[in-house]
């Protein structure tokens, strides 16, 4: 932890405060959802008081983390501080800001955690900010924190923190992951986090209804290859598909990996098509991490291997985008 005089700033930030508020963007994932939950274990034990804000509803795949129920849309009244996790780019809190108590909460002081510095913070109430990317996840940069500042960790802190770091490094597989971020592993297993029991709880409501299963394999069979030796991987997932069997189970995680397993393939990319918007999920190969500057391109951000986005589209304007997303794409990994 190199920068101390944030460091301070955070410790007197926490101290001088009672009731925050710790919110997530509105794509939630397990970095995010693991963050919150650590920061609402940790505040707790410190004898705060925390409420947990995400603009839209826990996806069913990261209800394994016990304590995603108590993550609401709900703001309440009381909070004198804001903890805003795993983003600093103000087009993922458009629920947030939409919200009729928006500017209130703007007006409370606000810090930032995040790990994807390579996106400018544009969140204009921002008081403190800590955005490094030699982190692998916001989580591993909670932890790095408390440890600084001798903060009480629990074991299910711990727990919380080490799902944070497993989803963001893909299970620890990625280049990212460092012999650092696998010492502190080491130290949450000696503090007492089950990883296994982790896992198993994650496989068991990663399970897939049969509907899930033949949706799978009809996206496999809609996937588009692009580029001369077929390097990018794309599948567009309509808005009715995602309201429909895309309640069940995020469409995006279901395919990426076996996009990325075709032979040749550099760039996985999910599209959701809405009416109004689309999103994008990327996965990159070890011979292309650069999903992180495709999608900043695009005004999203994410990690060289698994990145996102979300831009305004009309049904006439899809076909444009899609184009630039392809072209951009093949210009990126080359």
């Amino acid at each position: 932890m190199t920068n101390k005089k944030t460091i301070t700033e955070i410790e007197t930030f926490i101290k001088t405060h009672s009731h925050f508020l710790i919110v997530q963007a509105d794509n939630p994932d397990g970095d995010s959802l693991g963050s919150a939950l650590a920061l609402e274990h940790i505040l707790g034990d410190m004898k705060k008081q925390t409420s947990m804000y995400c603009g839209v509803d826990v996806p069913e795949y990261l209800k394994f983390l016990s304590g995603w129920d108590r993550v609401s849309k709900t703001i309440p009244t009381s909070i004198d501080a804001v903890i805003i996790v795993d983003t600093s780019a103000q087009i993922l809190l458009e629920n947030l800001a939409a919200a009729p108590e928006y500017p209130w909460v703007a007006s409370k002081p606000t810090l930032i955690l995040d790990h994807h510095s390579e996106v400018i913070c544009d969140i204009p109430q921002a008081s403190i900010i800590l955005c490094d990317n030699s982190y692998v996840s916001t989580g591993e940069l909670i932890y790095e924190i408390g440890k600084t500042l001798h903060w009480k960790m629990s074991v299910a802190a711990q727990e919380k923190i080490m799902q944070s770091i497993l989803s963001d490094t893909l299970g620890l597989s990625t280049e990212a992951t460092t012999a650092i971020t696998y010492r502190r592993m080491a130290e949450m297993l000696e503090a007492g986090v089950d990883r296994y029991a982790l896992d198993e709880s994650r496989k068991l409501l990663s399970k897939m209804d049969r509907s899930v299963y033949l949706f799978k394999a009809d996206l496999i069979k809609r996937t588009e290859f692009y580029g001369d030796n077929k390097e990018v991987a794309l599948v567009v997932i309509p808005e009715d598909e995602l309201y429909g069997v895309g309640t069940l189970y995020n469409p995006a995680p279901l395919i990426l990996n076996e996009m990325t397993m075709v032979e040749g393939v550099k760039m996985a990319i999910v599209i959701k098509r809405y009416k109004n918007r689309v999103t994008g999920a990327l996965r990159a190969t070890s011979q292309s991490p650069v999903a992180n500057k495709i999608a900043t391109v695009f005004g999203g951000g994410g990690h060289p291997y698994a990145a996102g986005f979300k831009m305004d589209a009309t049904p006439s304007s899809f076909s444009d985008i899609k184009s630039d997303i392809i072209r951009k794409t093949l210009e990126l990994i080359q």
